[in-house]
């Protein structure tokens, strides 16, 4: 596909965007808080520098290209898990068990892409497996769609404000990977818009993405406060989770029965004090 000029300034401007990203995420030291984030940050810029200097080669640029889709895939994975890690930071309890279903939730999307890769045989070993990374990254944005719907629905019951960082992370991945799951569907049906176009409409969506991310990144953010009622409800779900997790101990029947003796004698040892001091 012949690139116009329009088409340069987008492939441009967002590894522009990455860099700056990542100089106002290290200053504010934000890559401590959120290092795979940062990570992906950086690899985003990397993948320009390595795909660019090869478009004009033709074989070796497509297996350049989806070795680096794989890669991607496999960073914006970590990406989601340490999202869900972090807004579940102050409950333990919940926290692991969000981290179960997400391992649970990647398996899944795994075998689906495998079995997809074995159905859709074509014959070709490259085709079966670039079938199997589109399967995959079709499922993280997928699931980066449903993290923006818990974001929007459960931020303020994990005390995450609008303006927080983790929240803008969320959403910025959340609002590409719609637009890009619309431009996917629009290139199934062709002769609505030119794939050109699509193209241009997904990098343009990226840029936003990424804009939202560095104002998050540069402007000031809140900490985590959410209203007592929903901090309240919160923890009592982690609490009923974590006495779920480890429950208390049985107590058999002889040890009830000595504690029950034990309190009767202490407590008939008292009044025994008692009354000899009142006689006193």
């Amino acid at each position: 596909m012949r690139l116009h000029t329009i088409d340069y300034v987008l492939w441009f401007t967002t590894p522009a965007l990455m860099t700056v990203l990542a100089v106002a995420m290290y200053r504010r030291r934000l890559h401590k808080d959120y290092p795979y984030f940062f990570n992906y940050v950086i690899f985003q810029v990397l993948d320009f520098l390595i795909e660019f200097p090869l478009r004009n080669w033709e074989n070796g640029y497509f297996y350049v290209y989806w070795t680096m889709r794989a890669l991607s895939i496999a960073v914006s994975f970590a990406v989601l898990l340490e999202i869900f890690k972090d807004a579940f930071r102050p409950y333990e309890a919940l926290r692991d068990l969000s981290v179960i279903l997400f391992r649970w939730c990647a398996l899944v999307v795994l075998l689906v892409a495998g079995m997809w890769a074995i159905t859709s045989w074509r014959g070709t070993q490259i085709d079966n497996v670039t079938n199997a990374i589109f399967v995959v990254d079709r499922s993280v944005r997928m699931m980066q769609c449903g993290l923006v719907l818990f974001m929007l629905l459960f931020s303020e019951y994990l005390g995450i404000s609008r303006r927080n960082v983790l929240f803008g992370i969320a959403v910025g991945f959340g609002f590409f990977a719609a637009v890009n799951m619309l431009v996917m569907t629009a290139l199934t049906h062709q002769g609505v818009i030119s794939k050109a176009n699509l193209s241009r409409i997904s990098g343009l969506a990226y840029i936003i993405s990424t804009l939202m991310w560095l104002a998050y990144a540069v402007l000031p953010a809140t900490a985590r406060v959410g209203m007592k009622q929903a901090a309240e409800a919160t923890h009592k779900w982690d609490r009923a989770l974590d006495d779920a997790r480890n429950p208390a101990p049985a107590v058999s029947l002889l040890d009830t029965m000595d504690q029950t003796v034990e309190r009767l004698l202490y407590h008939r040892g008292d009044e025994v004090s008692v009354s000899i001091a009142n006689r006193r």
